[in-house]
C-alpha cells in the first residue's frame, strides 16, 4: 500500500516568506532539489506568501525529512539574503497522511492546488506560477532550457546551489526549475482519471468554497501590497522606512492601503511585518 502525506506550515502571523519574485523563485527551486535529494516523490504543492503547502508520495517521517530540508534550505537562503536570524526554520508544521481509497489525497491535491484562488490571487489555478496548479491535464508542454545545456558556474549561480541535479531538468521562462520535470505528472492525473473528474475535486474543495465566501478577500499579491506601501512611506510621509513612522501617521498608511487595494488585516500583517493585534488597533482607532 502507497503512503501520502499532506504537508503544510503555520501562517506566518506578520512578515512574508516570500517577499519578492527571486524569493519565489528560490523557493520552486529549492523544491526541487529537495525531491531530487530525498528521492521523495511531489505530486503538487504550492509557494503562499506566508505559508507552504506540498502533497508528497511517502510516509510521515519521510515528509517529515522533506520538509525539514526545504526549511533549513529556504531559510538559509533568506536569511542570506534578507540578513535576517530567521525565517522558515520558525514555523511549525502538520503532516496528515491521506489515501486515495477514501478520496482524501484526491481532495489534499485539490486544496492545495486552489491556494491561490482562495486567496483571490488568480481565477483559476493554472495562472499562478508558483506551484503545480498549470500543469495537470494541461495541454501546453514544458518550454525551457535544460539544465545540461548550460554550463556548470551559470547552473550554480541560476539555482544558488552546488547539488548535481538532472540535466533532463529544464529551467521555465520564469527562471526557475519547472515542476513538469520532477513531479509524475501522469500517475497525478491518473489519480483523477478524467480532466472532469479533476475539475470536479477542484470545485468542490474547501478552498473553492472559502473564494464563493470570502468576496472581500485580497485582489493583490503581497509583493504588490508590500512594493506600495514602501513607496508610499517614501513619497508620501517622506520616512525610510515604517519604523520611522509616527503613531497617526502608520494609521493613515494602513487606511490607505486598504483603501487601495481593499487589503484585510491579515495581508496588512504580511506586508508590514507588524502583529495582526497591532494592525487591528492602527485600523480601527479614532483618530
Amino acid at each position: 500500500m502507497e503512503n501520502f502525506t499532506l504537508v503544510s506550515t503555520d501562517h506566518l502571523r506578520s512578515g512574508m516568506l516570500f517577499e519578492d519574485e527571486d524569493d519565489f523563485r528560490a523557493g520552486m527551486n529549492i523544491a526541487a532539489i529537495c525531491s531530487y535529494l530525498t528521492r521523495i516523490k511531489v505530486l503538487a504543492f504550492i509557494l503562499m506568501s506566508s505559508h507552504v503547502h506540498f502533497v508528497l508520495r511517502c510516509q510521515q517521517t519521510d515528509a517529515k525529512s522533506f520538509i525539514d530540508k526545504y526549511k533549513m534550505l529556504y531559510s538559509k537562503y533568506y536569511c542570506r539574503k534578507h540578513m535576517a536570524r530567521e525565517s522558515l526554520r520558525r514555523l511549525r508544521i502538520d503532516i496528515q497522511e491521506v489515501n486515495l481509497e477514501d478520496e482524501s489525497l484526491l481532495r489534499a491535491l485539490a486544496y492545495v492546488i486552489m491556494n491561490s484562488v482562495a486567496a483571490n490571487l488568480v481565477p483559476i489555478p493554472m495562472l499562478y506560477p508558483w506551484g503545480t496548479g498549470a500543469i495537470v491535464f494541461s495541454a501546453t508542454p514544458a518550454k525551457g532550457i535544460r539544465l545540461g545545456e548550460m554550463s556548470k558556474n551559470k547552473r550554480c549561480k541560476l539555482l544558488k546551489s552546488r547539488v548535481d541535479l538532472p540535466d533532463d531538468y529544464i529551467i521555465g521562462d520564469g527562471g526557475y526549475i519547472l515542476p513538469n520535470s520532477y513531479v509524475p505528472i501522469e500517475y497525478v492525473e491518473s489519480l483523477f482519471r478524467t480532466p472532469k473528474r479533476y475539475s470536479y475535486f477542484l470545485n468542490n474543495s474547501s478552498k473553492a468554497k472559502q473564494r464563493l465566501n470570502n468576496a472581500e478577500s485580497p485582489s493583490f499579491n503581497d509583493i504588490i501590497v508590500k512594493a506600495a506601501m514602501t513607496n508610499l512611506i517614501q513619497s508620501l510621509f517622506r520616512k525610510a522606512s515604517l519604523d520611522d513612522m509616527e503613531e497617526m501617521q502608520k494609521v493613515e498608511l494602513m487606511r490607505q492601503i486598504q483603501r487601495r487595494f481593499s487589503s484585510d488585516a491579515n495581508q496588512l500583517a504580511r506586508v508590514s511585518g507588524l502583529p495582526p493585534e497591532e494592525i487591528d488597533r492602527l485600523i480601527n482607532c479614532f483618530y
